[in-house]
């Protein structure tokens, strides 16, 4: 049963200017963003499922600044109005979060640790119960590495009559097989990029008859390094090809798991693939823990040397 992480109460206080903001482009002029502290979150709320949740999570985690971008008409509980960064900013289109994280990392202190999702997901990575992810980042940056892996791994509801948009903290599944790599190719001649593989698996896997080909992949590069010139692509790679691998050429580096209902919700929300989905679950799925050492059996992140 989900309890969230147990092993910090978050007390951040931000002064009022990061409390609230009008817009993204307001946000961007403040000279709050050039001074926060690192790592930061940017949160980017599509709707209002597990929103408060989201951000307590990642404050929980360690986060020193965490950045909400989500609809006016979204209220937030009064203890998070304190607590987090709230930037009016719809997320209509769909590169709307890609543009504004490169836009936000073009104006932070260059090495300034930043993370990307969207609400009703949840960064979980090696030992997160006791570590703190900014003792992450540190151990991840002595090894040279400016950027951090992820695989988003799907959650859903065991029952959809009982759960329609398909979130349940309580009773929440995942898959525990059927992920899988390819070489990621680079044209023109399609040879295999070093170190790059494309990674599949979970409902994207498993109903890729509803999903784009171009959106089947799991594999997300959410922790990085700001640059000012660094680009984040809107298939979650980076325009700095290094910052794209799974290791560095010596040995497994960490890599993390973003556990996300995003994936469950769109299925059960888009007309043509509502009413094919009875249920998600099947003979590979199992009650998820919300705990690392679960993601860690089932080799959906890497401690790499950190133990």
């Amino acid at each position: 049963m989900w309890q969230g992480l147990p092993f910090l109460v978050a007390k951040h206080q931000l002064g009022h200017a990061q409390m609230q903001s009008e817009s993204l482009a307001d946000m961007l002029l403040a000279s709050d963003l050039k001074q926060s502290e690192g790592p930061i979150a940017i949160i980017g709320v599509e709707d209002d499922v597990e929103v408060a949740t989201t951000l307590r999570h990642h404050l929980d985690l360690g986060f020193k600044t965490v950045v909400a971008l989500m609809p006016p008409h979204i209220k937030l509980p009064r203890d998070l109005t304190n607590s987090i960064w709230r930037v009016d900013h719809a997320l209509s289109e769909s590169d709307a979060l890609v543009r504004a994280i490169n836009d936000i990392g073009a104006r932070v202190k260059e090495g300034t640790w930043l993370y990307y999702c969207y609400n009703a997901e949840f960064l979980f990575y090696p030992f997160c119960e006791n570590r703190r992810v900014g003792e992450l980042l540190t151990f991840h940056k002595e090894e040279r590495r400016e950027a951090m892996l992820s695989y988003v791994v799907d959650l859903y509801a065991d029952d959809l009559a009982a759960y329609p948009d398909a979130v349940s903290l309580d009773a929440a599944h995942l898959d525990r097989s059927g992920y899988y790599a390819l070489a990621r190719t680079a044209p023109p001649h399609g040879h295999p990029k070093e170190r790059q593989l494309d990674f599949f698996g979970g409902l994207r896997w498993r109903f890729e008859e509803h999903i784009p080909a171009s959106r089947r992949k799991i594999d997300r590069v959410s922790l990085f390094q700001a640059r000012s010139t660094l680009k984040l692509r809107e298939d979650f790679t980076f325009d700095d090809e290094e910052l794209n691998t799974y290791a560095c050429p010596w040995h497994n580096n960490l890599t993390a798991a973003v556990c996300s209902f995003r994936t469950a919700k769109a299925l059960k929300l888009n007309p043509g693939s509502r009413f094919d989905i009875p249920t998600f679950k099947w003979h590979n799925s199992a009650p998820f823990e919300w705990h690392s050492g679960q993601l860690l059996d089932l080799g959906l992140m890497e401690p790499g040397q950190w133990f």
